[in-house]
């Protein structure tokens, strides 16, 4: 061996079956470079880096189920009613099976209109007895009054006076107490013309009834008396509320309140308003509550007008400032105000839910502590929600705001943390990770507008063609429609950029994390921003962050961070119990707003609204869900897919079942008034008069009964009235009808029959004042529901009157809208007005007065041809009629 060959050193290769450390050299031709090999779970589901495509309808399928078998019966559980059989094993607990009968003993009276003998009498007669009998063998004390009442306020903008309307108020209290302080509840029993109100109101009445029979045999004393007010006037509406808290001798010892009412029938109850600045209210309704249910963001809607109603709580509220609780049922709103609101049809399971409820709550606040001197608690608004029905979550809104900052900010930084170690597992710098995360973030925005947009312009389109509502039987459509349509867009738009940028060194499953923490990062900013604003709601984005974060903190630490696709495990699981809770409350928020949309009228577009809510559930619930498409195998013939769904649905609304109606239970609704119009000039002379149909449509798809009912093809737009006619000419009967009564439709008709009693006004004196001032002095009279319209003419304006000052000192509109009903007396009306003209001339016309009148519940005034019409009405429709009038006067 020669001395060169001894230096040079030899490499031996020893054979290994170790593939990691088998030479490069020596491995076999085509072999690819080292991976683990996947065990039998990934060889299942996952294909190189992504998630096999046929995977992609069990993972929607996962989600629908969790919905149609958590979500939506959470949302409609109710408990076992109890029956009259039952008593003796519950002797201290609501029984259901009484409350029916109840119910069913006030509906049978029939419709109870203020005025009516049906709601002055029999309805009166009705509750005085049940109160009797259960005054009988009670060992508390037990007081009874009728109060007649009369006064005014301003709802909205239209001064709603009243007259001699009824309240039947019941006072239980301990034997022998001396205590000032009570507690109020109150419900109505007066209902809407031609409306049996079984839901509304009378379910609530019927309830209270057996609460108050309970409290009466019971022997768990009271600490405080209870004031039940039955009152007799909401309809009008919040008459009778008015007239207990500013006139009754009880009101000022009413310290806190429990308001019941509906736009439903059946369902569970929703404390939607609470309050306000008394979060003593909310902890004892935690304590006590037996089946919670309740939501800021019910609250924050109703009171920011989102929801085409108002209560009593807010007349108890703005004119006795007494705080409480507001609850009500939604369900089935289909039926609220109309012929179908029946009481056969109202679960007796709902009056076991709410009976449970606020028998509990009525003994927890009248022996709390906090009752006898409620104003020293005043502490904020609150932040509540239920979870499924199990139970109540609430905290103050300092809290809430605290919450809210420590988690979005916590959720920043766990993000920032991820993205520092992507760059370390990677080798990527960190600038240059931030860079993507940059462009991810707009990508992330960009998909949010189009995902929006989409939706809103299928809206659009949908009304264009003549097809709004086609979800307003089957809400399943909403889903196709326009849910599809919103997780198409939010989804196509990062696939296109993941597609474009598919030699990026960041393996996919890196890439659509970044996804998922940029929306994380947006939902944080938004809670940020709206937490600023003082949106209480706003919780929602914080528990969605909350979540998100949570999945993500287990990832970091069992490093599943780094996998293409295991990371996706802990993900899901973290984002399960949020999508379970916001599709449940997401159930409860269409279920009731969607029948709304049959009665929010003409001017909106339902299927706008539709897809706008659509669109926030949608960020809402499936925000960190649509993502995860990105991670299947063929994600954008997957996400296109959606799209063929909203095509489908589509398809499907042209058809029958698309179809809005339904006889009975998804009815369509118009008021039409058969009506008398009559015009004077300034000699008092008649210059115009007509008969005919006043129709008031109730929804957009007026159209559906033009070919079916009677000279439909005749109607015309009262528009062209409403610019030379005092208030359009039309016998307004409340304040919504007066925003949209130009939409109204009139049909040239026989004239009707009216009573005798036709609004008419006396001129009982007309005095100078000044100069340039002149008061006249006036009288009217007429039918239990009036409404009076005053138009100053040629300069003059109106100074003073004897109403209520509020549209003076508040400079309304004019003309000024002033309701009128009565009760049990029928005296005619006394009132004054003082009107200037600054040029003193009072040769020419001062005054329009406008004279609407209402026979809402005369039955024998419907003549033959106004029944005939009526009867062209297609089953589909409930059509709520009455005679009216109409008659304009100068002065």
């Amino acid at each position: 061996m020669s001395g060169s060959e001894k230096n040079v050193r030899r490499r031996v290769i020893t054979p290994t079956s170790d593939p990691p450390n088998t030479d490069p050299l020596l491995r076999p031709r085509g072999s690819q470079q080292y991976e683990a090999q996947p065990n039998g779970c990934e060889r299942a589901f996952v294909q190189g880096s992504k998630i096999k495509w046929f995977w992609a309808p069990a993972f929607f399928g996962f989600w629908l189920l969790l919905y149609v078998a958590i979500s939506i019966p959470a949302c409609h559980r109710l408990p076992r009613p109890l029956s009259i059989q039952d008593e003796a094993k519950h002797p201290d607990q609501f029984i259901a099976e009484r409350a029916e009968n109840n119910l069913h003993a006030l509906v049978d009276i029939g419709p109870r209109v203020v005025g009516s003998r049906q709601n002055e009498m029999a309805a009166l007669k009705l509750l005085s007895q049940k109160m009797q009998k259960i005054r009988s063998g009670t060992a508390n004390d037990i007081e009874v009054d009728v109060q007649v009442a009369s006064g005014s306020y301003v709802h909205w903008s239209m001064v709603n006076m009243y007259q001699s309307i009824q309240n039947i108020v019941v006072k239980i209290s301990p034997k022998g107490t001396n205590s000032t302080t009570y507690l109020l509840v109150n419900s109505h029993y007066d209902s809407v013309p031609a409306g049996p109100g079984a839901g509304d109101d009378g379910s609530m009445v019927a309830t209270m009834m057996e609460v108050l029979r309970v409290l009466a045999k019971s022997d768990k004393p009271l600490k405080n008396p209870v004031v039940f007010l039955f009152n007799g006037a909401e309809e009008n509406p919040l008459q009778a509320s008015h007239a207990f808290i500013t006139q009754h001798k009880w009101a000022k010892y009413c310290k806190a309140l429990i308001n019941l009412d509906s736009c439903g029938n059946g369902g569970r109850e929703i404390l939607f308003q609470s309050g306000p600045n008394h979060p003593w209210l909310m902890k004892n309704y935690r304590r006590a509550i037996k089946h919670p249910y309740a939501s800021t963001m019910g609250e924050e809607l109703f009171q920011n007008n989102f929801i085409p109603s108002d209560t009593d709580f807010r007349i108890f509220r703005d004119h006795g400032s007494v705080p409480g609780l507001d609850m009500a049922y939604t369900y089935n709103g289909y039926v609220y105000h109309t012929r179908h609101d029946k009481a056969d049809i109202f679960p007796r399971g709902s009056l076991q839910h709410t009976g449970d409820n606020l028998l509990a709550l009525v003994r927890e606040i009248a022996n709390s502590p906090e009752l006898e001197d409620s104003s020293k608690y005043a502490e904020g608004h609150t932040i509540y929600f239920d979870v499924m029905g199990w139970f109540l979550v609430f905290y103050t809104e300092t809290e809430g705001v605290i919450l809210n900052v420590i988690v979005a900010l916590a959720s920043l930084g766990i993000c920032g943390f991820a993205f520092k170690l992507m760059s370390d597992s990677s080798g990527i710098r960190l600038e240059k990770i931030l860079k993507r995360v940059l462009h991810t973030f707009f990508v992330h925005l960009l998909s949010v507008v189009v995902g929006a947009v989409l939706p809103i312009l299928l809206g659009l389109f949908m009304d264009a063609v003549h097809l709004p509502l086609s979800w307003f039987t089957n809400s399943w459509l909403i889903l196709g429609l326009y849910f599809t349509t919103f997780f198409f867009g939010l989804a196509i738009v990062p696939a296109m950029y993941f597609h474009w940028t598919k030699h990026d060194k960041l393996p996919i499953g890196q890439r659509v994390q970044i996804l998922l923490h940029c929306h994380c990062l947006l939902l944080a900013i938004l809670t940020l921003i709206f937490t600023i604003c003082g949106v209480r709601s706003v919780f929602v984005l914080m528990l969605s962050c909350l979540f998100y974060t949570m999945g993500l903190i287990i990832n970091i630490a069992t490093k599943l961070h780094s996998k293409d696709v295991a990371w996706v495990i802990p993900h899901i699981v973290c984002i399960v119990p949020p999508f379970v809770f916001f599709a449940y409350f997401s159930h409860g928020f269409f279920t009731t707003f969607i029948p709304m949309f049959g009665r929010f009228g003409e001017n909106l577009n339902p299927d706008l609204a539709v897809a706008v809510f659509s669109v926030a559930v949608g960020f809402l619930t499936c925000g960190f869900v649509v993502p995860v498409l990105q991670l299947f195998n063929k994600s954008k013939t997957i996400i296109t897919a959606l799209l063929g769904v909203t095509l489908l649905c589509f398809i499907i609304a042209m058809t029958p079942i698309g179809f809005p109606y339904r006889p009975a239970t998804n009815v369509q609704r118009f008021a039409v008034l058969h009506t008398k119009r009559t015009f004077h000039d300034a000699e008092n002379h008649i210059r115009r008069q007509e008969s005919g149909y006043f129709i008031m449509p109730q929804d957009r798809r007026t159209y559906s009964v033009k070919n079916a009912v009677i000279n439909m093809t005749l109607a015309q737009k009262i528009g062209a009235d409403c610019e030379k006619e005092i208030n359009c000419g039309l016998p307004l009967y409340n304040q919504r009808w007066h925003k949209t009564r130009k939409n109204s439709l009139w049909i040239p008709a026989s004239e009707p029959v009216l009573g005798e009693d036709v609004p008419t006004v006396i001129v009982l004196s007309k005095k100078p004042l000044t100069a340039t001032k002149i008061r006249y002095e006036m009288q009217l009279s007429g039918p239990n529901h009036m409404a009076l319209f005053i138009k100053p003419l040629n300069g003059a304006s109106v100074k003073d009157w004897s109403f209520h000052k509020a549209p003076l000192r508040l400079n309304f509109e004019t003309p000024y809208f002033v309701y009128f009903s009565w009760g049990v007396n029928g005296d005619p009306l006394k009132f004054w007005i003082e009107l200037e003209k600054p040029n003193g001339n009072w040769n020419s016309s001062t005054v329009e007065l406008g004279l609407g009148g209402h026979w809402t519940h005369h039955k024998d005034l419907l003549t033959p041809d106004f029944k005939k019409f009526l009867d062209s009405f297609p089953a589909y429709v409930d059509a709520t009629p009455w005679p009216a009038s109409f008659e304009s006067r100068i002065y």
